[in-house]
């Protein structure tokens, strides 16, 4: 199969170009920047251009089976802050890659949306795919609009897609300097002696998969017909608060910790309802809290070592 990877050189892309390769595919990836934490891979097929280059976009689709979009040029935090630059180079850049992939009769398409950000302020927890969708951020109402579009087009033009709402993904190769993720910048963070810094009381309770699980999901829903929208998460939640502890104790050290006032555009609990994923793929996590943190925290001091 040949396969385009859209953010391939990302945290969780480059997961799952790893194990596209293992599983004997044909890989393209297209992403503005390389890989952060390592060289080119061989046998990979890079195309390095921004995601508003349409031609390069063309280029990159050419002879592809199925698409991964793992393109966001924002991230919750800071969508509100431009929300007419989350429409455009988000909405409006994925609405020309559905209308390329009509055009160029590339069939399915995998769309990782976020399960974290789009459902809002949850009536019922853990939140089934049938929640209703309030988001309460740019960020997440750019993603449930994506998702409609891609609805669309299928109804359309027959596009197959699989849309996975995926929880809080965490695990090597994430970013630590406080950008996205809190288990990575809060990591980062111990890593080098700094104070954590919390947003609100520290009783926001997340889903947080580990990257291995989701790339596991993601390879399976490649293979499989079914069509729809999936829960990527764990179904358990954690707390900011039973973060640090966690963190306390894969790295053995006491962390210094600081508490800010609430934000508003946070969500206070999110879980996620994987039955239907479950399922459907045949899949369920398997790394748990534990082992996943001291995965992750063994290879944050690796790489900063």
């Amino acid at each position: 199969m040949r396969v385009l990877v859209l953010g391939g050189n990302g945290f969780i892309g480059s997961h799952l170009v790893d194990s596209l390769l293992i599983a004997g595919h044909q890989v393209r990836v297209f992403d503005r920047s390389p890989e952060k934490y390592r060289k080119p891979l061989k046998g990979v097929d890079y195309r390095l251009a921004s995601f508003d280059d349409i031609a390069c976009l063309a280029e990159a689709l050419d002879g592809i089976d199925i698409v991964y979009h793992l393109i966001s040029t924002t991230v919750p935090s800071t969508s509100n802050k431009n929300p007419i630059f989350d429409v455009e180079s988000n909405l409006i850049n994925t609405i020309r890659l559905l209308d390329l992939m009509k055009d160029m009769n590339v069939k399915k398409i995998i769309y990782l949306s976020s399960g974290g950000t789009v459902y809002g302020i949850p009536e019922q927890v853990p939140i089934p795919e049938t929640h209703s969708l309030n988001p309460i951020c740019s960020y997440g109402i750019v993603k449930v609009a994506i998702e409609n579009y891609i609805k669309m087009y299928h109804h359309l033009y027959g596009l197959n897609y699989s849309i996975l709402r995926v929880s809080n993904p965490y695990g090597e190769r994430q970013g630590h300097t406080g950008v996205q993720g809190v288990i990575a910048t809060f990591m980062g963070k111990v890593h080098r002696d700094e104070t954590i810094e919390i947003w609100g009381d520290g009783s926001i309770v997340r889903d947080f998969i580990y990257v291995g699980d989701l790339i596991e999901l993601c390879l399976k829903v490649s293979k499989s017909d079914s069509i729809g929208v999936f829960n990527a998460g764990i179904g358990k939640g954690l707390s900011i608060n039973n973060i640090v502890k966690l963190l306390s104790e894969s790295s053995g050290k006491d962390i210094e910790v600081s508490y800010a006032s609430n934000r508003n555009y946070d969500v206070p609990q999110v879980v996620l309802n994987i039955n239907k994923t479950k399922d459907v793929f045949d899949w369920s996590p398997k790394i748990g809290f534990h082992d996943g943190f001291k995965i992750t925290w063994n290879w944050m001091v690796g790489v900063n070592s």
